[in-house]
């Protein structure tokens, strides 16, 4: 296991272990947490790397036996309050003598590595999920990302490599900016297999919340929060009469959206359907015709939605968010259509048109093609990410930028 070090850490070997640090982890539901589940399983299964988990969650929670969940007291401003985060980081460090250190950014519990001599000796990798956005839709962000930065920039400095997930988020990322050298771009991907085909039983629950008749089915997916635009769909729904449309998700806007559909005098052609069990999420995806993704600032970094929607070939309308990698994502994979955001006209008008001409639909599905896109396969990524493992435990490599 290696000599004793000061303040209770253990000396690392040169082994092959990478240890992620991680916000949460499935079950917990989020685009950052299903990718960094497939990653790991993906490195456990082909290697070289052996993957060690270190994120928040209820300890009973563990699902491999890599995987350690730490207890929370809550959030404060998106942040987990974990007081025993930093004696598990510590722990871990010392009985699996890792490598390499993986940190997935934004995590407020990462910055603990800044301070534990036994973190400090290793390398990082950060993986820049997105940048903490000092949002113009909810201005205490911006008084908080000002204590947030200092930590950020000091981990961004220490860290040997920085990965980015599009080459668009990284050319406009501010926080990045003074660190391009050591940035590498390697896209988010997804296990296809870990959506499975649907089944009866969640496909007949899926057409009963469509409805009767078959007018264009609409299916948003993601967290009911203030930067996800769903109060843009509704009023773009409201224009298009043809269009049925489900909002997939819980969060803190609920009692607005069902107040606007009101007023908009769509409650019958919209649902919120709250928390769904993952098998009735699919078979609303087998189901739809169209997944909306009509987020509204690059808080929407990249959408691991849209790889979802791809294993089940649905085309795609999203926003064309300004150095957001969303409509990268969309042009690289030829999955759907592009409009400006927050544009409830310019959106009404893409639903419309596939609304109207059902042959348009299916063009666009024909173009997508068959299987899932090799460059957002998870085996893929994990691969190119092990290009990056490399340049960070060799001093002399440096990131340029380009896709890895």
């Amino acid at each position: 296991m290696g000599a004793k070090l000061q303040n209770g850490c253990k000396a690392v070997n040169t082994g092959r272990t990478v240890l992620h640090v991680g916000k949460y982890f499935p079950p917990f539901k989020g685009g950052m947490e299903n990718f960094v589940a497939d990653l790991v399983r993906a490195q456990a299964t082909w290697g070289p790397w052996r993957p060690v988990v270190l994120a928040h969650g209820r300890s009973g929670e563990d699902l491999e036996p890599w995987v350690r969940l730490v207890p929370t007291w809550g959030e404060v401003s998106h942040a987990p309050v974990s007081p025993g985060f930093p004696l598990a980081l510590r722990s871990i460090i010392g009985r699996e003598s890792p490598a390499l250190l993986h940190l997935h950014l934004p995590n407020t519990s990462a910055f603990w590595a800044l301070i534990l001599p036994c973190a400090r000796r290793l390398p990082w990798v950060v993986h820049w999920h997105a940048d903490v956005v000092p949002s113009r839709i909810d201005r205490r962000l911006a008084a908080l990302y000002r204590t947030y930065r200092p930590m950020e920039q000091a981990v961004l400095r220490r860290a040997a490599a920085i990965v980015a997930t599009s080459p668009d988020y990284l050319a406009g990322s501010e926080p990045l900016r003074g660190h391009r050298a050591k940035c590498h771009v390697v896209p988010l991907g997804m296990d296809p297999e870990r959506l499975p085909p649907v089944n009866e039983l969640p496909m007949r629950r899926a057409q009963v919340l469509w409805g009767p008749g078959r007018p264009l089915r609409v299916l948003a997916v993601g967290r009911l929060s203030y930067y996800k635009g769903h109060d843009v769909l509704l009023r773009a729904a409201a224009q298009v009469p043809g269009c049925r449309v489900i909002i997939a998700g819980s969060g803190e806007r609920r009692p607005a959206l069902e107040k606007l559909m009101g007023a908009l005098g769509v409650k019958h052609r919209v649902t919120l359907t709250g928390f769904l069990p993952d098998m009735d999420l699919w078979a609303l995806m087998g189901s739809a015709d169209v997944l909306c993704l009509p987020s509204l600032e690059k808080t929407e970094a990249f959408g691991v939605v849209l790889l979802e929607a791809l294993r089940y070939g649905l085309p795609v309308v999203a926003s064309d968010i300004p150095e957001s990698g969303v409509g990268w994502v969309v042009r690289r994979a030829s999955c759907g259509v592009l409009v400006p955001p927050g544009n409830a006209q310019a959106l009404a008008r893409a639903l419309s048109h596939f609304s109207q001409d059902p042959l348009a639909l299916k063009a666009l599905r024909s173009r997508m093609g068959k299987g899932f896109p090799r460059q957002f396969h998870i085996r893929y990524v994990a691969e190119r990410l092990e290009r990056v493992y490399a340049a960070a435990v060799t001093p002399s490599s440096r990131g340029d930028g380009k896709i890895a």
